[in-house]
């Protein structure tokens, strides 16, 4: 580590990190972690701020992020957002144990979002509190975020809409990265870049007719079936860092009366994405798949709702020479003696709203685990305090 740079403190962070595990905070119920977010910021002189989060339209969420700032000495020095968000998916029930028990164990511990992401929740709140104890000539935006497990990213949304990031040059993101990266990585690793993702909302119009004479109606079901499998099958663009694009239907719905045939069905598919694949190019590469079916019903081919038409998740690639990158690579190595690996995200998250919408280069670097979004969910404790220890040197080598 640099001279300058301040050691985390291992025991601290884990004991943030067990503390954060053991309050309950599944998306749009996360009141209670955010407060105690808040209080700890607050106990140890960060001036933290609430940050109100509302979507009236279609999920009715109220929230609040977590906003603090340390000031750097010169306005002319750049500003580095960490961002992490607090949420977890809804309480696995397969968990033999208590979901949010925080137990260690080996190395590990367990809890519901204890990987994804209270463990790097902890490691930047944690080298947050140590940067605030030097002298920096650019600024630390802290962003303790809201629903990003939901379905909009709410809590990130919010931040770019109300200009937080405007002003911010480079963002770390403390996702789990080599669990989810598109190959085999190991810790210490930074993610330069993510594919993006569209969700096809398809309603496919049949014409109901008896059961017992099916062919004199068209079954939305079985056409609906056959434009699955024909997207399933649909080639994608690729990247060369990126990788290939994919398809996943995810459902199917219609149909249920007795004796009809149905004459509406829904479809869902989703279309991970990366550059140079736009949302107009995906609905085009879908209506030409309709077409060359041939199918007897109408088709319409629409988008997931949203809140608001830029609530998009676009695909993005960092450079390897950007100072934030080159700087974390050498936080890295004097922290762990490493080198650190490179990779890219397979899917999508807050971290696409950062480097795609509000164009900042950003990085992912987080500790690793296993079970994410399943029972038996677990963190390194080793790499929590490591990429703690990796966050802040970085930060000294950019801002200082």
């Amino acid at each position: 580590m640099t001279e300058s740079t301040p050691s985390v403190d291992p025991d601290e962070t884990i004991d943030l990190l067990q503390e954060l595990v053991r309050i309950p905070s599944p998306y749009f119920e996360e009141h209670e972690v955010i407060e105690f977010v808040y209080e700890w910021l607050d106990e140890r002189g960060h001036d933290p701020e609430y940050h109100h989060v509302s979507e009236p339209d279609i999920t009715e969420y109220e929230g609040d992020n977590v906003v603090a700032r340390l000031e750097g000495s010169d306005p002319d020095a750049p500003t580095l957002l960490l961002n992490g968000h607090v949420d977890t998916v809804q309480l696995v029930e397969d968990w033999e144990e208590d979901p949010c028990s925080g137990r260690i164990e080996d190395g590990k511990l367990y809890g519901q979002g204890a990987c994804d992401m209270k463990g790097g929740v902890a490691s930047i709140m944690t080298a947050f509190d140590a940067l605030a104890a030097l002298e920096l000539a650019g600024d630390v935006l802290l962003t303790v975020v809201v629903d990003e497990e939901g379905p909009y990213g709410l809590g990130t949304d919010r931040l770019i809409r109300d200009g937080f990031t405007d002003d911010c040059d480079m963002a770390i993101v403390t996702e789990p990265g080599p669990i989810l990266a598109q190959e085999d990585l190991d810790n210490p690793a930074l993610l330069l870049g993510a594919r993006g993702r569209f969700l096809y909302d398809i309603t496919v119009h049949g014409r109901a007719a008896h059961g017992s004479q099916p062919e004199t109606g068209v079954n939305a079901v079985v056409e609906a079936g056959r434009l699955a499998e024909a997207l399933d099958a649909m080639e994608t663009g690729d990247h060369p860092k990126l990788g290939s694009g994919s398809v996943c239907p995810l459902f199917i719905e219609g149909g249920g009366q007795t004796l009809s045939v149905p004459e509406r069905a829904h479809l869902m598919v989703d279309r991970h994405v990366v550059i140079g694949e736009s949302q107009e190019d995906v609905r085009t590469q879908a209506e030409d798949i309709v077409d060359e079916l041939g199918l007897e019903s109408d088709v319409d081919i629409g988008f997931r709702e949203a809140p608001a038409d830029d609530i998009l998740y676009g695909p993005y690639v960092t450079d390897e020479d950007h100072p934030l990158v080159t700087s974390l690579a050498d936080a890295t190595r004097s922290v762990s003696g490493v080198d650190p690996e490179y990779g890219y995200f397979s899917s999508v998250g807050d971290f696409n709203y950062l480097g795609d919408r509000a164009k900042l280069p950003t990085v992912i670097i987080g500790p690793d685990g296993e079970n994410i979004h399943g029972a038996g969910e677990f963190v390194y404790t080793d790499e929590v305090v490591e990429v703690a220890d990796i966050i802040a040197d970085a930060a000294v080598r950019l801002l200082d």
